[in-house]
């Protein structure tokens, strides 16, 4: 069973794959794709700016990016460790900050700041 959390925000203000990478590297969260809409990846591939779903691969495992009408939906298996869900939550907070986006977990929204407060996030991240 897995874990999903949402960043809703107008998904027209989504940002290229390469700004959210480097946001994340500049961070010291290098990630790299894995698969686009369901076929594999080269890791330096762009995704095109219609993508439905994105495997992300980050150095604690792989996080499941898919598009909503309203957002992003990121997708993490339900027994993940600490560095996954830090991981998760990384790319979560970094997608909410580029879009002005609402970060949604446990039915509860907050913003990007709100949400660095009190997620689980790599040491150091913010």
């Amino acid at each position: 069973m897995g874990m999903d959390q949402k960043v809703i925000f107008p998904t027209s203000s989504l940002p290229p794959w390469a700004q959210f990478a480097d946001l994340l590297a500049q961070r010291k969260l290098p990630v790299q794709l894995r698969m686009i809409d369901d076929e594999l990846a080269l890791p330096d591939e762009t995704p095109p700016h219609d993508w439905r779903e994105l495997r992300v691969g980050t150095p604690a495992g792989m996080v499941t990016m898919r598009r909503d009408t309203d957002g992003v939906t990121l997708v993490i298996f339900g027994n993940a460790d600490l560095p996954m869900r830090q991981s998760w939550n990384a790319l979560a907070w970094a997608l909410g900050s580029l879009t002005g986006g609402a970060i949604q977990t446990a039915g509860v929204n907050r913003s990007a700041a709100e949400f660095a407060k009190v997620a689980e996030l790599p040491p150091g991240f913010v």
